[in-house]
C-alpha cells in the first residue's frame, strides 16, 4: 500500500468514524434527540404553514363546522319558544348540538391559527358564540 492509499483509507476511515459518530448522537443522546425532534417540528411547522393543502383542509373544516353549527342556531330559534313539548326537545337537541360544534370549532381554530399567521379569511370567525 503506498503513502497515497494510505492516507485516503485514513481519510475514509475518519469521515466514517464521524458519521458514525453523529448517528450516533441524534440517536442515542437526549441532547441529540432534542435537537433532532426540535428541527423537524421546525420543519413541520413550517410545511403546514405554508403548504396550500393543509391551508385548504384547515378552511374547509371550519367552514364545515360553522355550517352545521348555524344549521343547528337556525333550528334552535324556530323551536325554542313552541308551546309543543317536542319542538322544545328539538330547540334542546339543536342547542347541545352548536353549543358542542361551537366548542370543537374554537379549539380548532386556537390550535391552528398558525396556519393564518393572524390572516383568517374573511368568511371564516375567529370563534363561535354558545347558546344560553
Amino acid at each position: 500500500m503506498t503513502d497515497g492509499e494510505k492516507k485516503a483509507a485514513i481519510i475514509i476511515a475518519g469521515v466514517l468514524l464521524i458519521i458514525i459518530g453523529v448517528v450516533l448522537f441524534f440517536t442515542l443522546t437526549p441532547d441529540g434527540r432534542k435537537e433532532w425532534n426540535n428541527a423537524m417540528y421546525d420543519l413541520h411547522k413550517v410545511d403546514d404553514a405554508t403548504l396550500y393543502s393543509t391551508r385548504k383542509q384547515v378552511e374547509d373544516t371550519c367552514r364545515s363546522m360553522m355550517s352545521s353549527y348555524t344549521s343547528d342556531l337556525m333550528t334552535y330559534n324556530q323551536y325554542k319558544d313552541s308551546d309543543n313539548a317536542e319542538k322544545q326537545g328539538w330547540a334542546e337537541q339543536a342547542k347541545m348540538r352548536a353549543n358542542k360544534t361551537a366548542a370543537s370549532y374554537n379549539e380548532y381554530v386556537l390550535k391552528n391559527s398558525f396556519v393564518w399567521q393572524g390572516n383568517i379569511p374573511d368568511d371564516i370567525k375567529n370563534s363561535l358564540d354558545y347558546l344560553d
